[in-house]
């Protein structure tokens, strides 16, 4: 080999080895849409549809990955045209948690995205929230159980201070926060619109971080649904909430539960009801409330006239409390309560002849309690299948199944509130069933308990003829 190709082939060797080495990052002033300009993606995507719908994305968070030194999450880049995004329990880390954010800062596509326990800590947070502060598709985001700590309280309440994203919904459980970030975390909602659904359950806010969290009810106008349950409120930080409470005009939703808010906590909860007007969902569970203070609460049942369900299991009160619950609801006229539970109350028979006069008055009225005394003995009475039921009379009347729910539904969805519904079955003449059969039919027609009657399927099966050639021919063997 002559001189001149010898040296023709080590310049090719050279730009062969200077090609295979990766390149240089970036300095940090580099916008990640920059970074990518050039740079081939090498993920092996199996849907081209999704390839070529999320292509730039897919790029833009691969070399986010490569400049975070992270191995990339395959599924997240393959979805990035999808509305809704899982990655619970990935072992993202900080670094993880950039790359997401950098490939999310301008995507359109995304509505719902899950980063609970990916130990992303504050650094993780802070690079969330500036990709919140750009991005204007996503509307609900669960960072729950990451170590966010007050630093991350402190960056996501800076977002929630000047209503720089459209989020509408914000999982925050579990993340060690305490007072300090409660009063970050007040101060934003203060003149928060934004936020209605908050998630702020499983952390360590006391009874300052209730004061300040009262403060922020008290002004607040958009909340809508706020989880406190399994912190440590305690009866003076639920005393401070209720003044909040009184005249917040927003909040729909509010779970109390594990907060050891006791008969004060029951007493300033009942003040508030006196005079509160949106709040029509309470959850007061596992609060070592005894009769007592079932009776201090009564003192706002016996005049609200908004809250429909009251959640009360595993407290301390016994047959005389559940009596006084359910005496206070009967005499209100104005009382639009639909579920009482009261689980683990062990009753009596002058309780349930109570109820049953309280039934009559509010059909819509569903108690859920514990044992009655004296009955474990007892065989429990057996009834009709209710669904065999209506199915026996539509077949004589030759309808459909859901021909007959279609009467009680005056929207005509196919979808009834779960109390319309249980009104309705108990006061039509046609079919007789009482209220366990009523309740069984619940049970059947609302599976996940969302408090819908959703009887659309029913209208795809077609009349179930062979049960009814079925009973024929038992009645002539029986002739």
């Amino acid at each position: 080999m002559d001189e001149d190709t010898e040296k023709d082939a080590a310049d090719q060797n050279e730009e062969k080895s200077d090609i295979s080495e990766p390149p240089e990052s970036p300095p940090s002033d580099v916008s990640p849409e920059e970074a990518t300009q050039g740079s081939d993606s090498d993920l092996d995507v199996k849907d081209p549809r999704k390839a070529f719908a999320g292509i730039k994305g897919a790029d833009l968070y691969l070399e986010a990955c490569r400049l975070m030194e992270v191995v990339p999450v395959s599924y997240f880049a393959q979805n990035l045209s999808e509305p809704y995004i899982n990655l619970n329990h990935h072992g993202l880390g900080p670094k993880g948690a950039k790359a997401i954010a950098i490939a999310l800062v301008s995507n359109a596509a995304v509505t719902h995205l899950e980063l609970e326990d990916n130990h992303i800590l504050a650094e993780g947070a802070i690079c969330i929230v500036e990709m919140l502060r750009e991005n204007r598709s996503l509307q609900e985001l669960n960072i729950s159980n990451n170590h966010l700590d007050t630093e991350g309280a402190e960056a996501i309440a800076g977002l929630l201070l000047d209503n720089a994203s459209h989020l509408h919904t914000l999982h925050l459980s579990g993340n060690s926060f305490g007072d300090e970030a409660a009063s970050c975390l007040a101060d934003a909602l203060l003149s928060n619109f934004q936020v209605k659904k908050l998630d702020l359950s499983h952390n360590e806010f006391s009874e300052k971080g209730g004061h300040l969290l009262g403060q922020m009810l008290a002004v607040n106008t958009a909340l809508e649904i706020l989880d406190l349950s399994w912190n440590h409120l305690r009866r003076k930080g639920t005393m401070a909430l209720g003044p909040g409470l009184k005249v917040n005009a927003a909040l729909k939703i509010l779970n109390l539960s594990w907060n050891c808010i006791g008969n004060e906590g029951a007493q300033a909860i009942g003040d508030a009801l006196k005079v509160n007007t949106v709040l029509i969902h309470l959850d007061i569970s596992n609060n070592q409330i005894n009769n007592e203070g079932v009776k201090k609460l009564c003192k706002g049942l016996k005049v609200n006239g908004t809250l429909r369900v009251l959640k009360m299991a595993n407290n301390l009160l016994t047959v005389e409390g559940a009596t006084e619950l359910v005496g206070s609801v009967k005499k209100n006229a104005n009382s639009v309560m639909e579920e009482i539970n009261i689980s683990n109350v062990l009753v009596n028979e002058t309780f349930i002849r109570l109820l049953e006069s309280a039934y009559l008055i509010r059909p819509e009225l569903n108690v859920i309690y514990g044992e009655v005394e004296g009955s474990i003995s007892k065989i429990p009475k057996q009834y009709p299948n209710p669904m065999k039921v209506i199915q026996k009379y539509v077949n004589e009347q030759k309808l459909q199944l859901w021909e007959f729910f279609g009467k009680m539904d005056k929207d005509g969805n196919m979808k009834i509130p779960v109390s319309i519904f249980r009104t309705a079955m108990m006061q039509q003449t046609k079919i007789h069933l009482n209220r366990v059969q009523i309740a069984e039919l619940v049970r059947i027609l609302d599976r996940n308990q969302t408090g819908i009657v959703d009887y659309s399927h029913l209208k795809e099966q077609k009349p179930e003829e062979k049960p009814e050639k079925e009973e024929m021919k038992e009645e002539e063997v029986k002739k």
